[in-house]
């Protein structure tokens, strides 16, 4: 076999392995409306997680109480606790804490989106957004996530009081 017809092979292996692949990457491609079918399923998963360790956070710190969060904003939940205290000059002070966390509605932007909010003692511990898009989204990631900024938030909250 002459060189000319081992470069046409070459050739050809080359555009059949491209065909094939760009057939695999239209395959992989998502309509809209699995896309949001994704978005919804990571979303309850997500919720359910904030959910668990949320609760777990009004278990160890009394007087925190959990709310769900079904609004505009978004799917999550929150702890909340008011505490009276005094300040330095003897006046009667109301102190809040909160954590918020959050999951972004779906939108044309294809993502999956996380926001977390926390104030302890009325004042502001963190206030953080982490997207992942959602054809890579990776729900061990969020999770370990949800996990680190919960104790984040429990362990300045125990520092502070």
């Amino acid at each position: 076999m002459d060189f000319d017809k081992r470069l046409e092979r070459a050739i050809e292996r080359g555009q059949r392995s491209k065909d094939a692949e760009s057939r695999a990457a239209a395959e992989k491609a998502m309509t809209e409306e699995d896309l949001r079918n994704l978005h919804s399923k990571c979303r309850l998963e997500m919720t359910e997680h904030i959910e668990n360790c949320l609760q777990q956070v009004s278990d160890h710190f009394p007087g925190f109480e959990y709310k769900t969060v079904v609004d505009e904003k978004g799917w999550g939940g929150r702890v909340i606790r008011d505490d009276l205290g005094f300040s330095g000059q003897r006046k009667p002070e109301n102190f809040y804490s909160r954590l918020e966390m959050v999951v972004r509605p779906f939108s044309s932007t294809h993502i999956i989106e996380l926001a977390a909010k926390s104030t302890i003692r009325n004042k502001e511990a963190f206030n953080r957004t982490h997207f992942q898009f959602l054809s890579e989204a990776d729900m061990d990631s969020f999770s370990e996530l949800i996990d680190l900024w919960v104790l984040e938030f429990a362990e300045k909250y125990s520092a502070q009081t």
